[in-house]
């Protein structure tokens, strides 16, 4: 490794390890804070390893902080995007990682450096297949080949559960890769990858015989022989939470011919609910837990820490929270308005209410119906160009957006949506579930009118100051069509701007995300 770059820590200079406060380029080193006292070194290793080599760490438990070194810039920004959204936690505390302004990290000298490179080599091992494991109170244990993988059974199945509950649930154990959801001999099935074969161990023990939901819904957990999962398409059956890039892939196994065999299973697995990624119709996520709306006698979540009421508590774990609200920052203040927000969100769930902060207009909060809607507008928006300005999206602290009180007018900063017609979820198990992509250049419309010509359709677009690259209509239903645009960020603002757009005849232009390309 090389020493020779200006910015690099050597842990000399006290000054230098106050911590990164300013946010910092992307770099192969991370800074962590807020670490517990008694986390160890393979812990923290632990943290970066699904995501590729770890090549060095430097622990300041005085300070509560780490700094941990990847072989490649390319994997620490994928760990950093993926724990942007999900904040990772160490002995049940959350912990913050973002990049640091050192460009590597140099410890060949320093004191104590001896146990950070003896777990540098044994959680490798594990990660390589090696049978010996170092981890959270794992001293010593041999674990004769186990694997990551875990093989979820869910018993009678009075009620839905989506990959999402299920991620919900297991991630509290550690951290979740990947998720493949099926159905074999008429029972609902899960595939789930933790990125150290410990967490499966600690999720087996402590949730195998638990029900989700009250006398309901039980959980038959075992570890899989497969060690490592293949997830093709990111869908409401399977999942890769390191790979935000994958196709959704509607109608395709999710099980790759390989794997399916291995279980015996036919060559298309489908899951038993049509639901879109990360939509439960039926369940919500409230502040008490998990709850299904509607269900007479049926309680909140069994995931609770007492035993109160009914209730199965799970050892180890806590309520899930129910955030429905994001904060949405670096927003472009002069052009910014809620139904702009309204709008855009709503592609993933029904927005309930936007405020525009009115001293800080580059920020909005916007609440959504439920905290599933919320993480999948969360995923799919963030880091997307509104108005030439990068959207940074997390969840808020506040559980409601509040309206200005009677006689304190905002200048129309917030804006209640509860009832607007333009949500596109509020029917149960309506086909809007099953047409949710991520933002693409490319815009599927429907509801056009016979008289709408393609050259109508294109000048419209155009009128927003859109390229148009391409149309067609659809072959069999000229109600519908796909228009190409010269950006996403373009394709964005069309949403937004002629969603609902009059087009006469008693027909409003409906406009979402195309997974299709023209």
């Amino acid at each position: 490794m090389s020493h020779s770059t200006p910015a690099t820590a050597n842990g000399n200079d006290s000054k230098k390890f106050k911590g990164d406060r300013s946010p910092c380029s992307p770099s192969r080193v991370l800074h962590i804070r807020k670490i517990p006292n008694e986390v160890t070194e393979s812990e923290i290793i632990s943290l970066g390893l699904p995501f590729g080599k770890v090549t060095n760490l430097l622990m300041l438990k005085g300070k509560s902080q780490a700094f941990l070194e990847m072989a490649s810039e390319e994997a620490a920004v994928t760990m950093v995007n993926y724990y942007t959204p999900v904040t990772p936690h160490l002995r049940s505390q959350p912990v913050y990682i973002q990049y640091s302004n050192h460009r590597e990290l140099k410890t060949d000298n320093l004191p104590n450096q001896a146990r950070a490179q003896a777990a540098l080599q044994a959680v490798s091992t594990v990660h390589s297949g090696g049978l010996t494991l170092s981890g959270p109170g794992s001293e010593g244990i041999i674990l004769q080949g186990q694997s990551p993988v875990l093989r979820i059974i869910v018993e009678n199945l009075f009620y839905p559960v989506t990959l999402e509950v299920l991620h919900q649930i297991f991630s509290k154990f550690g951290t979740v890769l990947k998720i493949i959801t099926f159905t074999k001999n008429n029972q609902f099935q899960a595939l789930l990858q933790y990125a150290d074969p410990m967490n499966a161990h600690h999720a087996k023990v402590a949730l195998d015989g638990q029900n989700i939901y009250n006398a309901c819904c039980t959980l038959r957990i075992e570890f899989s022989k497969l060690t490592s999962l293949n997830v093709k398409y990111n869908n409401d059956k399977s999942r890769d939470f390191t790979r935000l890039d994958l196709p959704t892939g509607d109608g395709q196994p999710s099980l790759d011919t390989t794997m399916a065999a291995a279980f015996g299973a036919p060559g298309i697995i489908s899951s038993p609910y049509g639901g879109a990624a990360g939509f439960a119709p039926a369940i919500g996520f409230p502040q008490a837990g998990l709850s299904v709306p509607g269900v007479p006698g049926l309680g909140p979540l069994a995931l609770t820490t007492s035993a109160m009421g009914g209730r199965i508590g799970i050892p180890g774990m806590s309520a899930i929270p129910g955030h429905s609200v994001l904060l949405v920052s670096n927003l472009n203040p002069d052009l910014i308005l809620p139904h702009g927000l309204f709008i855009l969100f709503g592609v993933y769930g029904d927005v309930h209410r936007v405020k525009i902060l009115f001293n800080k207009k580059e920020n909005a909060l916007v609440q959504m119906a439920d905290a599933t809607q919320a993480q999948l507008a969360m995923s799919h928006l963030n880091g997307q160009r509104l108005h030439g300005r990068v959207l940074r999206i997390t969840l808020s602290k506040h559980q409601a957006v509040q309206l200005p009180r009677e006689g304190h007018e905002d200048q129309g900063l917030t804006k209640d949506y509860t009832n607007s017609p333009l949500h596109r979820f509020k029917k149960p198990g309506s086909k809007n579930f099953q047409n949710i992509f991520p933002p693409s250049a490319t815009l599927h419309l429907s509801n056009i009118p016979p008289s709408v010509t393609d050259d109508d359709l294109k000048r419209l677009f155009a009128s927003t100051g859109c390229t148009v690259k391409g149309f067609k209509f659809f072959q069999k239903d000229r109600k519908m069509a796909l228009i190409q645009l010269g950006t996403l960020e373009e394709a964005i603002l069309a949403l937004i701007d002629l969603h609902n757009h009059d087009l006469g005849e008693n027909h409003h232009l409906r406009v979402s995300f195309s997974k299709s390309m023209i």
